[in-house]
């Protein structure tokens, strides 16, 4: 089977709606240490979407669970 080159060229804006439509997440997570004492720490998550499909992947990983149910209280 052949590889096929697209030679389309996209906008910019199509670029970014497929962006946000879609979504993009940059999970960091880095731990510097000396002789076992951990001198840094980093957990960082940057997420690059739409407010719809942010809400949908919240719900779907449950980080609006904690959130609904203390509305709930």
């Amino acid at each position: 089977m052949a590889i096929q080159k697209s030679v389309d060229s996209s906008s910019l804006a199509e670029v970014i709606d497929r962006i946000l439509d879609k979504g993009v997440v940059i999970d960091i997570w880095a731990r510097v240490s000396l002789v076992g004492i951990e001198l840094l720490g980093v957990d960082a998550r940057i997420v690059i979407a739409s407010v719809d499909t942010w809400l949908k992947y919240a719900e779907a990983v449950g980080l609006l669970k904690s959130e609904m149910e203390d509305t709930a209280v």
